[in-house]
């Protein structure tokens, strides 16, 4: 039975689907961060794009499409919105012109939404929006572990010149201290680079580095065990890049990469997470417009809902 004290989201027997205010998966869209277990926001930016733009539409097109989802899950029997109080707070204001201004405000939003006990679930937007993100989490927790899903390490020094942008945000990260390098994995890494060392500067910091080869055909179950002990009890933060995924499951975003995850890969890496101390977590550089179909953004609301049913003091219907 629904927890009425807490946010619901609206069901389809109460408003038909299609109608109704655009919130993640349609909830009221009312609450005060004060008030929340979990706050889930957009942040509509792609200024960090070196590629294809659209993943400023990103939050938008999420929303849309989670109003297919329904709250309580079938196959793990996680009850989040029972559980917690969570909801939409909306989107973060930041400069569609100034990127320096735009990850201060980005920052500014997260450092005031963490004076509360809560966690962030975060719709983006590029991936240039985590490392604002990360300031926040460690001026809160300290030093953060990280699981990070991609097709990219994302680690590159500088992108033109330019030393922030959605290539460089762990590099930064771990210049400025805000990782616990030894809790650090990232998984799906594949494609093409621009040199044969791409890779390896997030090994020699200490991170574990699992490429998509080592995940082809198989169940990344056991993989997950090994992840939750490397990360312990400490803080973690999850980042989910949806091109982590092979294109045929994600074709709507910037940077597509052939041979990536597959739909239940992904769904073994994020139910994995269950039991660890998450902080907070995104789904980034999903972007609508190369996807007439809405399947993009439907995998991300699915893969953001996940996310919500591992978060701490989630009560499973066993």
């Amino acid at each position: 039975m629904a927890d009425n004290t807490k946010p619901q989201p609206l069901g389809g027997n109460e408003m038909p689907r299609y109608g109704g205010i655009a919130t993640f998966m349609r909830l009221p869209g009312r609450s005060e961060p004060k008030d929340l277990d979990i706050a889930v926001v957009g942040v509509p930016f792609d200024i960090g794009t070196s590629n294809r733009p659209g993943a400023r539409f990103g939050p938008r097109g999420i929303r849309d499409e989670s109003v297919l989802l329904r709250p309580y899950n079938m196959g793990t029997r996680a009850a989040p919105f029972d559980s917690l109080r969570i909801d939409d707070i909306g989107d973060v204001a930041s400069s569609p012109f100034d990127l320096l201004a735009a990850i201060a405000a980005i920052e500014e939003r997260f450092n005031q939404l963490l004076t509360h006990d809560l966690i962030t679930a975060t719709m983006g937007g590029d991936h240039t929006i985590v490392l604002p993100i990360l300031r926040a989490m460690a001026k809160k927790h300290g030093p953060v572990g990280l699981i990070h899903i991609d097709a990219h390490t994302d680690i590159s020094d500088t992108m033109f010149g330019a030393k922030i942008a959605h290539g460089t945000p762990f590099r930064r990260a771990v210049e400025e201290g805000l990782l616990d390098c030894s809790r650090v994995v990232q998984i799906g890494m594949r494609g093409t680079g621009y040199t044969a060392e791409d890779f390896d500067w997030s090994r020699q910091q200490g991170f574990r580095v699992v490429q998509a080869e080592e995940c082809w055909h198989k169940s990344l179950t056991p993989l997950m065990a090994e992840v939750r002990e490397q990360v312990g009890d400490g803080p973690v933060y999850i980042s989910f890049d949806i091109d982590g995924l092979d294109p045929a499951f994600a074709p709507g975003t910037g940077t597509p990469e052939v041979g990536g995850l597959t739909m239940p890969q992904a769904l073994e890496i994020v139910r994995g997470c269950r039991g660890l101390n998450v902080v907070g977590c995104d789904l980034v550089e999903v972007a609508p417009i190369y996807d007439t179909s809405g399947l993009t953004s439907l995998t991300g609301a699915n893969l953001l809902y996940e996310m919500l049913c591992v978060m701490p003091g989630v009560v499973y219907r066993d």
